[in-house]
């Protein structure tokens, strides 16, 4: 027997080239028994018509399953399953075991109930995706970043994509680092005062593994980065949540036991404010006068809407408290997973060996192909492009604010990619993302950037680096009627 032509159809949601998915889908119907040793398969001409195909892109599918013995040529008659092709009943599942642990007794740490928001992985089928910190396809260059990746895989390149580096990292990528972007941040520093990391995150935890215990304090901005907030708490240290104004952070604030702040200055998360340079110079004395060590997360500096944005509060240190957290996912793409951390040696040296236990060291393949992307002008050639973009959408957001009567929470004095923005009271913003996310529009619930378990529930996030500056416009407009509709509803 043979499987209709009309079984044959290729999964939406598969991956791949077209003659990747062509072999997939012949060879799951042969391990599900669908099809069987002896079943003959349509022709090339009829299956390529079928599926709306090139004949030659059916025929390289055929061949490849031929030489992995899914199917056997026999002359003018087509093709078949072969005979050794995998038995099907093989690949049966067996019966769903039943757990004899007590799971809740068995796990003393509860790493699924952290507040992260997560968003929606389809969200590029969205028409009016105002999220946060995804990659643009059309700003992207794919063209360079693939030539770089070929090289990084040439022979020349065949240590650096195979070798164990055990607690080491490429050192291409460490030498631009230090030539190249530390100084444009105003910071000068040696090979062994930077460590590669798999992205900022990752060099957030590897601070707080390494700098705090249950016995010391963090402290940390109120509203700020969730992520962060879940890290602490597993370390878990003791927390003290100091709520940001317009500058950023207060230092008098900060109490005096605090052993780490975690902050923000150049561009706080959410609100986008930025600190001023008194005081950062005040957030430095302060640490100074309670002994305390600094982590700067300066996540977004590349796209600063200025000339001559900020400088970074590590370039402001003399006494080397603060430890400075950079990162390209962010410029890049966030798939990229690539940052560093800049610090005293003495901090490096253990960050180094925790990162060495735990997953060794960030791909090599990786870490040369991001260098070439640096060192051969692309990636500034691409940050240019970003910022221009990203400049034209944010003034598209503020006109289209401005229009549809909408409120920001946060400031609009440099760049980025996002506004924070406050809704009417009594108007819940994770009520108002569900109804618009069935209108096409995705926005961000501010609730979870705040550590409290009374959270406000009135602010939001729109970002602007996914969506085309003609969508802006209808987006807020969207955004715009729902709230009137929700706080409507509300006052019903």
């Amino acid at each position: 027997m043979s499987l209709p032509i009309e079984a044959y159809f290729l999964d939406p949601h598969s991956h791949g080239t077209l003659q990747t998915r062509i072999q997939q889908m012949i060879a799951n119907n042969v391990l599900t028994g669908l099809l069987r040793p002896g079943d003959k398969l349509p022709s090339s001409r009829k299956l390529a018509q079928h599926l709306g195909v090139s004949r030659i892109t059916v025929t390289l599918a055929y061949t490849e399953l031929l030489a992995n013995d899914y199917l056997t040529a026999k002359g003018r008659s087509g093709y078949f399953v072969s005979d050794n092709a995998p038995d099907p009943t093989t690949y049966r599942r067996p019966p769903k075991r039943v757990d004899a642990v007590d799971w809740a007794r068995a796990l003393p740490q509860r790493m699924a109930t952290q507040a992260t928001a997560l968003k929606p992985a389809d969200w590029q089928s969205y028409r009016y995706p105002f999220v946060y910190g995804q990659t643009d396809p059309s700003l992207f260059d794919h063209a360079n970043w693939r030539l770089c990746a070929l090289q990084a895989l040439g022979a020349r390149d065949f240590s650096a994509l195979t070798s164990d580096y055990h607690d080491a990292d490429d050192p291409e990528l460490t030498s631009f680092l230090i030539r190249q972007t530390l100084p444009r941040r105003g910071i000068y520093a040696e090979p062994e005062e930077v460590l590669v990391t798999l992205g900022a995150q990752n060099a957030l935890w590897l601070a707080a593994q390494v700098l705090l215990s249950q016995r010391r304090t963090a402290a940390l901005e109120e509203p700020g980065y969730p992520a962060l907030r879940d890290i602490l708490k597993l370390s878990r240290c003791h927390l003290s949540m100091v709520e940001v104004d317009a500058d950023g952070l207060p230092p008098e604030h900060i109490p005096g036991h605090t052993d780490v702040i975690f902050c923000t200055p150049s561009h706080h998360c959410p609100t986008a404010a930025t600190m001023p340079l008194a005081r950062r110079d005040a957030l430095l004395e302060r640490a100074r006068e309670i002994d305390a060590l600094i982590v700067e997360d300066d996540y977004e500096f590349e796209i600063a809407s200025k000339d001559n944005p900020s400088p970074a509060l590590k370039s402001l240190d003399t006494e080397g408290r603060v430890i400075y957290v950079g990162s390209f996912s962010k410029s890049l793409f966030p798939g990229l997973r690539l940052g560093y951390l800049v610090a005293s040696a003495a901090f490096i040296r253990e960050a180094r060996a925790l990162r060495a236990t735990v997953l060794r060291h960030p791909p090599g393949h990786l870490q040369r192909t991001a260098a070439y992307f640096l060192a051969r002008g692309h990636y500034d050639a691409l940050v240019r492009k970003i910022s221009r973009a990203l400049t034209n959408r944010r003034r598209a957001m503020l006109a289209g604010i401005a229009r549809h009567g909408l409120n920001m929470a946060g400031t609009t004095a440099e760049g980025g990619s996002s506004l924070w923005m406050r809704a009417p009271e009594g108007v819940d913003t994770q009520v108002l993302a569900d109804r618009l996310r069935t209108e096409g529009v995705l926005i961000e619930p501010g609730h979870t950037f705040f550590g409290q378990s009374n959270a406000p529930r009135c602010f939001y996030r729109l970002g602007y680096s996914s969506i085309s500056e003609a969508r802006i416009e209808p987006g807020l407009a969207r955004v715009a009627a729902a709230i009137n509709a929700v706080a409507s509803e509300t006052a019903q």
